[in-house]
């Protein structure tokens, strides 16, 4: 209980050093304390003080609002490594074929691709521990996969075709971990880059991408943010300020005690003369809405997609000794405009917040841009061409797409959910992965000529079947079939080459790509 007091103290510094906050002096730590003293000396069996606390601490920060937090050492670290950039590690894309780890791709010029592990081999011990068939956890493959730069793991290593099993010994490095999943033209002089979440390096991967692009001969930019669910604020603020010009407004933040901030493109604008479109949807979140909103408000380019999800408020991160942080909603994110980007809430109910995206669904909004109504109080212009925005949470796009309910039908969504599609199509990709690489050298060879085989849709629907996934009717499943082919297709071209490969297939049937397209043929 130590850890609460602890909280108490560092939040009344750490909020804002310019105001006097206080402990409440009305016996709310008293209380507190009292309570932990009377379980610690009188309950009537042991008790973990350290879990006690946690859960103490959980059950004060869930009823504030959805996202002020508390989280473990291990949580903390699980949660930076994907925004920090980097990890140590053994540097392999992997992926679990039943209970076996199954390499995808190792890392270029990393230290497993050093020393000789190709694609397709099985990594069956770590330091003569079996991690293959044991049915040991994802989690604790991963602790001795990873370990700090400089250390050395005995990997042992089954390959196709080779009798025996190997053994490599990989000296592990510092992994980059790329925030841009894709970067390419989507036809001529329309250059197409897709971020997967805003980290540490996501400006630089960004900038890189772009100048790739720009090279190219792009003159339209399509900043693709959907299932983008935010991240570092920071790297938000710097790509607006390469598409805005010098001094315009990015976003600004308000809140009861913390400092009021204002963030300005500050005039380098290298993209500033660039066409600009801008893709989202309803998991489009946080940082992915501040610049979108900033494009949108100072009309500066065309959103398009469907209403974005609506994450608001700005979370202080307290970090404590142990390692453990609380993240304490301390303001509101708001659009140039004025616009609050949080959607409404009720505090302390998770499970109403939740639903909010089946609500949209059920209503329609989702689907119909009929089904979408706005109070007239919600009501804001942008900044140049006083275009009307509406406020209520979330970015609303200029240009809406409906999420076809028919395509993806319920066949397909429940195979996804059961990872039959991904683990037949690893399975596929295992047994195949050399011809497939023989007979398209280069992906372009691929696109044009590949297609997937009947029978690898058959075997899933039959796996389905066996897991009790059955199609409703033939009509579903000849309905399932073509965009499970594309997204087979799409998974095959991940597995052989990387994500860009990835989404030129996947985005072959992207509703809301094909209206970008559109909407940039339109205007010019």
């Amino acid at each position: 209980m130590k850890k609460i007091l602890t909280i108490i103290l560092l939040v009344c510094v750490a909020i804002n050093a310019g105001a006097q906050l206080r402990i409440p002096g009305n016996g709310v730590v008293e209380k507190i304390l009292n309570t932990e003293q009377a379980i610690y000396h009188l309950y009537v069996d042991t008790v973990n003080e350290e879990k006690l606390a946690e859960d103490a601490i959980r059950g004060m920060l869930e009823k504030l609002d959805p996202h002020s937090s508390y989280s473990t050492p291990k949580e903390v670290k699980a949660m930076k490594e994907p925004l920090e950039g980097s990890f140590e590690g053994i540097g392999v894309q992997f992926n679990m074929l039943e209970d076996t780890l199954v390499v995808i791709q190792p890392v270029f010029n990393g230290p497993s691709e050093k020393v000789g592990i190709l694609a397709g081999d099985r990594i069956i011990a770590v330091n003569d521990t079996a991690i293959a068939g044991v049915k040991m956890p994802r989690e604790d493959i991963m602790k001795r996969l990873r370990g700090k730069k400089g250390s050395k793991v005995k990997l042992t290593v089954r390959r196709r075709l080779v009798a025996d099993d190997l053994t490599f010994t990989v000296v592990r490095e510092k992994i980059p971990v790329k925030t841009v999943d894709a970067v390419y033209m989507l036809e001529s002089a329309v250059g197409y880059i897709r971020l997967g979440s805003f980290g540490s390096t996501t400006y630089k991967e960004f900038m890189e991408g772009t100048q790739k692009l720009a090279d190219m001969g792009m003159k339209t930019l399509v900043i693709d943010l959907q299932e983008n669910g935010g991240g570092y604020l920071q790297s938000a603020v710097d790509i607006a300020g390469e598409i805005l010009q010098e001094g315009d407004l990015i976003v600004y933040t308000k809140g009861r005690r913390y400092q009021p901030q204002r963030f300005f493109a500050k005039g380098s604008g290298k993209l500033r003369h660039v066409r600009v479109v801008v893709l989202i949807n309803e998991f489009s979140a946080s940082a992915a809405e501040i610049l979108a909103g900033a494009i949108q408000d100072q009309d500066r380019g065309t959103i398009v997609g469907r209403r974005s999800f609506g994450k608001g408020l700005v979370q202080r991160p307290i970090e404590f000794n142990d390692g453990s942080m609380i993240r304490l909603t301390v303001a509101h994110y708001y659009t140039p405009s004025g616009r609050c980007i949080q959607k409404p809430y009720k505090k302390g109910d998770m499970k109403d917040y939740e639903m909010d995206l089946d609500r949209r669904l059920k209503h329609g909004e989702l689907t119909s841009p009929d089904s979408i109504h706005f109070d007239d109080s919600l009501k804001y212009h942008t900044l140049r061409n006083r275009r009307v925005v509406y406020g209520g949470g979330g970015i609303m796009p200029d240009e809406f797409v409906p999420l076809d309910t028919m395509r993806y039908t319920r066949l397909h969504r429940q195979l996804m959910v059961k990872s039959i599609v991904i683990n037949q199509s690893l399975k596929y990709i295992d047994q195949n992965r050399k011809t497939l690489k023989k007979a398209y050298p280069a992906f372009d060879r691929f696109l044009a000529l590949y297609e997937v085989p009947d029978k690898l849709v058959d075997d899933i629907i039959a796996e389905g079947v066996k897991q009790g996934v059955k199609p409703r009717d033939d009509k579903e499943a000849t309905l399932t079939r073509p965009f499970l082919k594309n997204q087979l297709k799409s998974l095959v071209a991940r597995d052989l080459w990387d994500m860009t490969e990835y989404f030129r297939i996947y985005n072959q049937t992207n509703d809301i790509v094909t209206r970008a397209l559109d909407v940039i043929h339109r205007e010019h």
